[in-house]
């Protein structure tokens, strides 16, 4: 087949205009998601920029864009090969250049496996090729160093007088564990909860990040209300399990959040159901489902369950969060990976919007 007989760039573009984005609801042209179009003797050849490395619908986009560009004359095949290029919001933070996106995770009372989440998920979306920082914001219970394997780690100074976070599992860490003894109670008030977290946004070496996550201590109390209104989030999450007394709580956080003019970026259902290991019969130990009914009535969306499982406690305690994805015990990694999925689609969404 000669040359000529091939679609031009304009065609190409033309017929991409018809692919929208599943989650942002516009084409992937007027998205600037087309990179580049190369095309010879009826081989087409194109770099398509996703909103995020964890894009949920990543096969839905490419079977929509081999359908439209096969549809013109003279294409024999079509080569896709896809990159990431996550948005921030449109007002950088002004001491964080590098970070395109902050966002909270927090719940409304304790006991609801908050900083499991937060580390399941930074490692779920550094696994998927982000760059990730994740800060341990939760003053009163560090619990995040020992999760991730690195609570003796001591960080350093850089030669620019800047902290420089704990780099392991594929992020970087910040916790206030690093800074007093393990077993030394804090008993800060909130200003002084206020100036340790702007330092460790200030003056820590975050370099170029797509998601600092920060794990917010529990409640709605002094504490997380100053660290909210510290943070320059761009969204906050809420951590919650199914029954009545926890969804009351996650209800009263959402309120906190929405108070302050902080974006909802979704709702989790921790602990959501137990599947027994020598039959694989689910149990809903604490109830299933409530969580997306009130995320239903508060009008936001609803990200996904985690299921309880020993893997994920003994993960915790010996500091291996990667081997609940690698060995996927029971579906925990599937699990896992669609609700960091529906984050980052949700932070796509809230950018591009």
């Amino acid at each position: 087949m000669s040359t000529n007989e091939s679609p031009t760039q304009e065609q190409i573009l033309k017929a991409l205009q018809t692919v929208n984005d599943p989650e942002l609801h516009k084409d992937i042209v007027s998205l600037g998601m087309v990179k580049s179009v190369t095309t010879c003797d009826g081989h087409v050849q194109l770099n398509i920029a996703l909103t995020t490395p964890a894009c949920p619908l990543k096969n839905t986009i490419r079977n929509g864009i081999e359908a439209a560009v096969r549809q013109l004359p003279g294409v024999q095949q079509v080569d896709i090969e896809f990159s990431a290029q996550v948005r921030g919001p449109a007002t950088e933070y002004a001491n964080l250049p590098g970070v395109k996106n902050i966002v909270a995770i927090g719940s409304g009372k304790g006991g609801v496996g908050k900083s499991t989440v937060s580390v399941l998920t930074a490692v779920g979306l550094a696994r998927a090729g982000a760059k990730v920082g994740l800060l341990d914001a939760d003053v009163y219970g560090p619990s995040i160093p020992k999760m991730l394997g690195v609570e003796d780690a001591q960080p350093i100074m850089g030669s620019d007088q800047k902290i420089l976070p704990i780099e392991i599992h594929g992020l970087k860490l910040m916790s206030i564990g690093f800074l007093i003894e393990p077993d030394r109670p804090v008993i800060w008030r909130g200003p002084m909860i206020h100036g340790t977290v702007k330092q460790f946004l200030d003056q820590v070496d975050w370099g170029e990040l797509d998601y600092l996550i920060v794990d917010l201590p529990p409640g709605t109390g002094d504490v997380p209300l100053t660290l909210s209104q510290a943070l320059p989030m761009m969204g906050g999450v809420i951590v919650c399990t199914p029954q009545d007394v926890a969804l009351l709580d996650a209800v009263r956080a959402t309120k906190m959040y929405q108070h302050l003019n902080i974006k909802i970026l979704g709702i989790i259902e921790n602990m959501s159901y137990f599947i027994a290991p020598d039959t694989g019969k689910e149990y809903d130990l604490f109830g299933k489902g409530g969580a997306e009914k009130v995320a239903a009535q508060l009008k936001v969306p609803f990200l996904g369950s985690i299921p309880i499982n020993i893997a994920i406690r003994i993960s915790g305690d010996q500091g291996t969060p990667n081997t609940l994805f690698d060995e996927d015990s029971q579906g925990i990694g599937q699990a896992v990976t669609q609700v960091v999925e529906s984050l980052a689609a949700q932070i796509s969404v809230r950018n591009i919007t």
